[in-house]
Order: structure tokens, then sequence, then C-alpha cells
């Protein structure tokens, strides 16, 4: 299973490129504004960075940039996607789940612009993207626990339905909005390929008690090794 960061700080997509070997990037809206650059800035550091470290393609190193979400038509879907896409070759275009997304993704697939249908909700929403070829599915977790249910089942059968018809592989699943540990582990039990989330439960995901409790009963038994 793959690691995405889902952020758009620069240092903070440095760290866990270094430090954890993450192999994307997811971006939104609210990611933008929380790096605290404009958007064509924000997105434009990105992508020096990626030509800087010699991982230009998205093949490589794919980095999710969501179009203007006040557009709802298919028509201009397409032309902000494509002014994007031009940007890095790195940037696979983020399209909502909508009808009008869907056709763009649709579109854009064709002309080789690789697509990311994003807020998925259920697994019925994650049918249509696979089967027109989007590159990346981006089912959310968090939002969906926050408010009670329980996501392991969803996402199973997202896999499944993948698997009796060719598209998983084909097109990627992103768990997206990932709040805790036990959520990567949920995902990758279900068989996702990517789970997308911040750095801080990356972080999270390496703690345990026992773990710190062994490291300071060796250190002890260090301190008092004869010679």
């Amino acid at each position: 299973m793959k690691y995405f960061l889902d952020s758009a700080k620069l240092d903070e997509i440095k760290y866990a490129y270094e430090s954890f070997g993450i192999d994307g990037v997811t971006t939104n809206p609210k990611h933008i504004m929380l790096s605290g650059k404009p958007f064509l800035t924000a997105i434009e550091d990105i992508a020096n960075w990626l030509r800087k470290e010699n991982l230009d393609g998205y093949e490589k190193f794919p980095v999710s940039v969501e179009i203007n979400p006040h557009i709802d038509n298919a028509d201009e879907m397409c032309a902000e996607a494509e002014k994007i896409a031009a940007i890095s070759p790195n940037f696979v275009i983020k399209i909502p789940a909508t009808e009008a997304g869907v056709s763009a993704a649709r579109r854009l697939e064709k002309k080789g612009i690789r697509t990311n249908v994003t807020l998925i909700f259920s697994a019925a929403g994650a049918i249509l993207p696979a089967k027109n070829g989007s590159l990346f599915v981006s089912p959310f977790i968090g939002w969906k626990e926050a408010n009670g249910e329980d996501c392991r089942a969803y996402i199973k059968d997202i896999v499944q339905i993948y698997k009796n018809y060719g598209y998983y592989g084909k097109t990627q699943i992103i768990c997206a909005a990932i709040r805790t540990p036990k959520q990567i582990v949920d995902c990758a039990v279900a068989g996702a390929d990517i789970v997308t989330c911040g750095l801080d439960v990356y972080k999270e995901s390496m703690k345990h008690a026992y773990t710190r409790q062994g490291i300071e009963t060796f250190c002890e038994a260090w301190d008092n090794t004869a010679g």
C-alpha cells in the first residue's frame, strides 16, 4: 500500500518524503489555504521541488491538485484542469464526484490528463470513475466515521467491485480523510491501494507505549552493563 501526504506545505512534503518515503501528495483548497501561499505559488513551488528531486512525472510521484470548487459544469472543469495540468507532469487533477465532474474526468482521461475523482462517500459513487478510466478515486473515511459510520465494509465493497470488473489496480483507491492509525490499518486490510493523511497521523502510527517502555528498559540495562 502506498502512502500519500495530505498537505500543500512544502516543508511537510519534504520531511515526509525524506523521513517516511511517501509516494505522492494530495492537496485541496483547504490545504492550499493552510500553506499560507496563493494557489499558483503553492503548486508551482511543489512542481519546482519535484524537478529538483528528479521526480518528474505522475508515475514517479503524483500530486493531486483540485480545480476551483465553484466550477460546476464539465466544459469549464476541463478548461481549468488543462491549465493546471500544464504546470507539471506530476499533477493529477482532482475532480468532484458529481455528474459534471465524472463527465469532465472522462473527457480529460481521453486527452491524457490524469484525474482523481474525489469526495466519494459510497461504493456506488466509486464505480463510474473506474469505468471511465480515472487514475485515482478518493473515498473519504474520516468524515463518515466522525458521524458514526464504520467504513470497513464500505472500502471492502469498493475493492471487491473493482476486482469483479477488472478495475482494481487500474483505477487506484486512495482512502482519504484518514484521521487515525486504525483507519490506515482498516484500509490496508481491505486492500486499498493508497492512504492519504496528514503528517501527524503518520507520526502517530509509529508510536506505541510498549515501544517507549522497551526503549527505557533497554536504556537502563545498557547503563548498568559492566565495563
